[in-house]
Formats: C-alpha cells, sequence, structure tokens
C-alpha cells in the first residue's frame, strides 16, 4: 500500500454519543474515512498510523441528509465511517495532554 494513500485513507476520529459507547464496551474506535477506502486500507493505515493491533473493520455508508434553508432544499454529501475494533488492552487516545 502506497504511503501517500495511507496518510489520505483517515479523516479523522467520529466523535458521538454512539462512537462513545462502542468504544467504552466493545473496545471500538470510530473514524471518518474516504468513501474510496477498503477495509483493508483502513485496517493497515490504523495499525501503522497508531502502532495499534486491529482485530477488524466494519464500515457504514452514511447517507447525506435533505436541508432545508432560504433558498429551498439542499443536499448534504455522503459519506463512510469506519469502526476499528482493536485488540484487548490497546486504546488510542486522542486528547494531546501538553
Amino acid at each position: 500500500m502506497n504511503t501517500e494513500r495511507i496518510y489520505k485513507v483517515l479523516l479523522g476520529p467520529h466523535v458521538s454519543e454512539k462512537s462513545a459507547a462502542s468504544a467504552e464496551l466493545s473496545n471500538q474506535v470510530v473514524f471518518k474515512v474516504l468513501p474510496s477506502a477498503s477495509k483493508l486500507e483502513i485496517k493497515k493505515a490504523v495499525e501503522k498510523l497508531f502502532k495499534v493491533d486491529v482485530l477488524g473493520v466494519r464500515t457504514v455508508n452514511v447517507k447525506g441528509k435533505v436541508k432545508r434553508n432560504r433558498f429551498g432544499l439542499s443536499k448534504k454529501s455522503n459519506w463512510k465511517k469506519a469502526y476499528v475494533s482493536l485488540a484487548q488492552g490497546q486504546d488510542i487516545d486522542f486528547a494531546v495532554a501538553e
């Protein structure tokens, strides 16, 4: 896998109530990823960037919502998120302490 592609696959962590609950209960981390990213690419990117062991990856294509504004209706873009299961005892900490 191309090293440039590794840095482009993960767009950032997805923080929500559901992702926080899955992190506590089943040791999963949720990422927003490129819509063209495969599960294998996501797994390799997380393992290389965060130096953790990944047990599995599940992906979800999230449909963009239709919103109403003063110009009429507009549609938010579709995006993809990945639920990454980590090995027992491993964790990814996104908070940077300085």
